[in-house]
C-alpha cells in the first residue's frame, strides 16, 4: 500500500514540489510511503483524481478549487474536496522580449499573448487578470501554448509576450539564458485593482536576480497553491501529513525554493484563522484542524 500524491508533468513545479514533499513525508513511521504521480492536467486531473480515489492527496492551484467543489466546467460533477496544507504563493508574471517595446501589461492590447493551453489553469488566470483590468481576449490575441512551445515562440518572435509560472521553472531559466528578457510591470493602481477583484490572489515581490535579466524588484501577483485531500481519508492521516508539513517548512524550503515563504503562509492561520487557507469555499479537513490546534496555529 502507498499514499499517492497528484503533481503536473514531470519536470513542473508541483512536480519538483511534490518530490521534495515525497522526502519529509517518507519519514513519518505511521504511514505508509509516498508516491508521487504525475498528471497531465495538473489541478484538473488531480481533482478529477481525488474524486475517483486514484489519489489520496493531490496539488492544486487555489483558483481550481471552488470550480471543482461546485461541478463547474471544466469539471463534470461536484467534488467532495477538503484542503490540507498551503505549499506556495508563487507569482504569475508577464515577459516580453527585453528588445521588444512593451514594458507593462497595459501595453499587451493588441499583442500576441503567450496564455497556456485553451483549458489550462494559466488561460484562466489570464482570463481573470485581464478581466479584473477590463480587457478581453478580444482586445489582444491570445496564443494557446504550453510553456515550452511558447517560449520557443516568443524566442522566434513569433509572439509577443508570455504568461509565466512561479519561479524557479526550467522553462523560465532556459528561456533566460537563450534571449533577454523583460518582467512586465503593472500600471499605477492596477495590481491592487486585480486583487481586489479576485480573492485567491496575494501580492508578492519578484526580487532583482529572481530571474536573468531583473534587475529592479516588481510587485506582482501571486497564486496560492495548496495539497487538497478527499473527505473521506482518514483523518489521522491527513493530521500526519499536515503536521509533518508545519515541521518541515523549512527543510523543504531549502530542498526546494518553490517552498520558500511556507512558514508565511501558515503564520495567516494566526490572524485569519482556518478562512485564510479555505480557497472557493474548501474547508479544512478535520485531520488538518486538529494538526493546526496542536501545532499552534488554530485556537
Amino acid at each position: 500500500m502507498v499514499i499517492r500524491i497528484g503533481t503536473n508533468e514531470g519536470g513542473g513545479t508541483f512536480h519538483t514540489q511534490g518530490l521534495a514533499l515525497k522526502t519529509v513525508l517518507d519519514r513519518i513511521d505511521t504511514l505508509a510511503p509516498f508516491e508521487v504521480l504525475e498528471s497531465v492536467q495538473a489541478s484538473i486531473d488531480n481533482a478529477n483524481r481525488l474524486h475517483s480515489g486514484e489519489l489520496d492527496f493531490g496539488f492544486m492551484a487555489s483558483n481550481w478549487i471552488g470550480r471543482a467543489r461546485l461541478g463547474e466546467a471544466p469539471f463534470a460533477q461536484p467534488i467532495d474536496l477538503r484542503m490540507a496544507a498551503p505549499m506556495n504563493a508563487g507569482p504569475l508574471f508577464f515577459i516580453a522580449r527585453a528588445d521588444s517595446p512593451i514594458r507593462a501589461v497595459a501595453d499587451l492590447r493588441g499583442r500576441r499573448v503567450i496564455v497556456g493551453p485553451r483549458s489550462s489553469g494559466m488561460t484562466q488566470h489570464a482570463r481573470c487578470i485581464f478581466g479584473a483590468l477590463g480587457l478581453s481576449f478580444a482586445d489582444f490575441t491570445p496564443l494557446y501554448l504550453n510553456f515550452a512551445t511558447g517560449s520557443h515562440a516568443l524566442a522566434a518572435g513569433e509572439a509577443d509576450a508570455q504568461l509565466q509560472c512561479p519561479v524557479p521553472n526550467k522553462v523560465m531559466t532556459d528561456l533566460a539564458e537563450r534571449i533577454a528578457v523583460r518582467v512586465l510591470a503593472y500600471g499605477p493602481g492596477q495590481l491592487d485593482t486585480v486583487l481586489k477583484a479576485v480573492p485567491y490572489y496575494r501580492r508578492t515581490v519578484m526580487k532583482t536576480g529572481a530571474v536573468r535579466g531583473l534587475d529592479a524588484d516588481v510587485f506582482q501577483i501571486a497564486v496560492v497553491n495548496v495539497l487538497v485531500t478527499h473527505a473521506r481519508s482518514a483523518d489521522a492521516t491527513v493530521e500526519a501529513v499536515v503536521r509533518a508539513i508545519v515541521s518541515g517548512a523549512g527543510e523543504l524550503g531549502r530542498i526546494n525554493p518553490l517552498f520558500a515563504g511556507l512558514d508565511d503562509l501558515f503564520r495567516l492561520l494566526r490572524s485569519e484563522g482556518a478562512a485564510a487557507l479555505e480557497f472557493g469555499g474548501v474547508a479544512l479537513h478535520a485531520g488538518a484542524l486538529r494538526a493546526y490546534r496542536k501545532t499552534g496555529l488554530l485556537a
